[in-house]
């Protein structure tokens, strides 16, 4: 049995407030989660700095249309945080994905991510298989997480 103490609600406000700016594609609430000379790693992508996080972002919305993302905590510890997470968006051909991930993010003092390492996979569905089905922007509380849907 896991003795550590339950989940600390700041950590999952955190993880729920990452998954937020994602799915609002705000990306001034992402950058500025980030310290200002944080790595990035995600896919082929290496990413140093804010600038080029934003740059990312804006590509990487625009070839993924209708974007959305659910975030889960699976473990932490101090400054270290590892979640999974499953997207689903589709491409300008209108062909629909939905990818599963996993992140380690190492935050420093003042509590901005400084790293983001990014394992994704990705693979084409049909539309009628799509779980994620919210109306664009954040995730409503009371829908279904990772684990409740079966991702």
């Amino acid at each position: 049995m896991d003795d550590r103490p339950a989940k600390e609600p700041a950590i999952l406000d955190c993880v729920r407030a990452a998954e937020d700016a994602w799915n609002r594609r705000d990306v001034d609430a992402v950058v500025l989660s980030s310290s200002i000379d944080c790595q990035w790693r995600c896919r082929s992508d290496f990413l140093w700095g804010r600038e080029q996080i934003r740059q990312f972002l804006a590509r990487k919305w625009r070839r993924e249309i209708d974007f959305r993302i659910i975030n889960e905590l699976w473990t932490w510890d101090g400054g270290r945080i590892a979640i999974r997470f499953s997207t689903e968006f589709r491409d300008d051909s209108g062909t629909w994905f939905r990818t599963y991930g996993n992140e380690n993010w190492e935050c420093d003092d003042t509590g901005l991510v400084r790293r983001r390492l990014s394992s994704v996979n990705a693979h084409p569905i049909d539309e009628h298989e799509r779980k994620l089905r919210w109306p664009l922007g954040p995730r409503a509380i009371d829908y279904p997480s990772l684990s409740e849907l079966g991702l």
